[in-house]
C-alpha cells in the first residue's frame, strides 16, 4: 500500500495488558498539545480501548465545556464474512480509505493494535514509520519477543510477535526502500530497583541488538492512569476536575515527564515541536 504524507506511529504487542492503548492515546494527545494535527486509528475490534478513550474524552469535554484537543478518530472493525479472502480485501479497503482520508491533512497517524494477530494488525504494522512496543517489566512478557535461555537469559529464538514485525519490516523495505524504526518501551516499571528489573533491562537490550531495534525507558506503574480513563484525559491535560488529582499531583508531573522523554526518544520528525508545554501541574 503506497503512502505519502503523515508519519505513522503504530503501537503494537501481542501481549494483552502491556499498556498499548494508554501509550497510543498519550502519544496522540501529546502531539496535539504540541500543535500538530493528529489522527488515531483503532484496529482492535474486540477491546476497542482506544476508541473508548476518545469517546470518554469527547463526553467529558461536552459535559464540562472544556476546550481540549481531540484526534480525528477511526475505529476499524474486523470483517466477519464466510470468505477469508473477501474479509481480508474488505479490511484492506477499509484501512486504505481511513489512511487516504487523513494522510495529507494530518502530521501524525497513531494506530493502536490488539493483543493478538489479525489481518488488520499486519496491515497496520506494514504501514508503520515508527513502531512502539510497550513491554511490561517482566520476563514473562518478553516471551512474545523471544524465547530465552533459562540459564543466561539471552534470547535464543524468535517468538511469534517478533516474527510478525520482521515480516512487516521486510515487506516495507522491499516496497519503499525504508525500514521501520522499532522501539521497545519498558512499561509499568517498578518504583523500586530490583534484580528482576535489571535483568529485564539487560534482556531487552540483548533482544534489541538481535532484532535491530531500540530500547527506551518508558512509564512507571502509576494509579493515575486508571483514574484518567473514565474522563478520557491524559497527564498532559489540566486535571482540576478529576477525582483524586490533588493526591496524584506528584505522580501526574512525573508521568508527564516520562512521556515527554519517551516522545523524545522516538526521534519523530519535526523535533522543534518538543518544546516545554505550559500546562498546569
Amino acid at each position: 500500500m503506497a503512502r505519502r504524507g503523515a508519519h505513522v506511529i503504530v503501537v503494537g504487542n501481542e501481549k494483552g495488558g502491556s499498556g498499548k492503548s494508554t501509550t497510543a492515546f498519550h502519544l496522540a494527545i501529546y502531539l496535539l498539545h504540541a500543535g500538530h494535527r493528529v489522527a488515531s486509528i483503532d484496529v482492535d475490534s474486540r477491546q476497542q480501548t482506544l476508541t473508548h478513550y476518545v469517546r470518554n474524552r469527547r463526553a467529558h469535554v461536552r459535559e464540562k465545556g472544556l476546550d481540549l484537543p481531540n484526534p480525528k478518530h477511526f475505529h476499524l472493525p474486523s470483517a466477519w464474512g464466510d470468505s477469508l479472502k473477501e474479509n481480508h480485501q474488505a479490511e484492506f479497503d477499509m484501512f486504505r480509505r481511513a489512511i487516504g482520508e487523513v494522510e495529507d491533512s494530518v502530521d501524525y497517524i497513531v494506530i493502536d493494535t490488539p493483543g493478538f494477530d489479525t489481518n488488520l494488525t499486519r496491515l497496520a504494522h506494514s504501514m508503520a514509520d515508527t513502531l512502539v512496543t510497550p513491554v511490561n517489566d517482566s520476563l514473562i512478557d518478553i516471551n512474545v519477543l523471544a524465547r530465552l535461555d533459562p540459564e543466561t537469559g539471552e534470547p535464543i529464538s524468535t517468538s511469534h510477535y517478533a516474527r510478525l514485525v520482521q515480516r512487516a519490516r521486510s515487506e516495507r523495505l522491499s516496497v519503499t526502500g525504508e525500514s521501520v524504526d522499532w522501539v521497545l518501551v519498558r512499561n509499568r516499571i517498578s518504583m523500586l530497583g530490583s534484580r528482576n528489573a535489571r535483568q529485564v533491562h539487560a534482556t531487552l537490550e540483548a533482544i534489541g541488538t538481535r532484532f535491530g531495534c531500540r530500547v527506551a525507558d518508558g512509564i512507571a506503574e502509576r494509579v493515575i492512569f486508571r483514574s484518567l480513563f473514565p474522563s478520557g484525559l491524559t497527564v498532559f491535560d489540566p486535571l482540576d476536575d478529576v477525582a483524586g488529582s490533588d493526591a496524584a499531583s506528584v505522580s501526574h508531573v512525573a508521568a508527564r515527564q516520562e512521556y515527554r522523554n519517551l516522545v523524545l526518544s522516538l526521534n519523530l520528525p519535526q523535533p522543534q515541536v518538543f518544546e516545554p508545554m505550559r500546562l498546569s501541574a
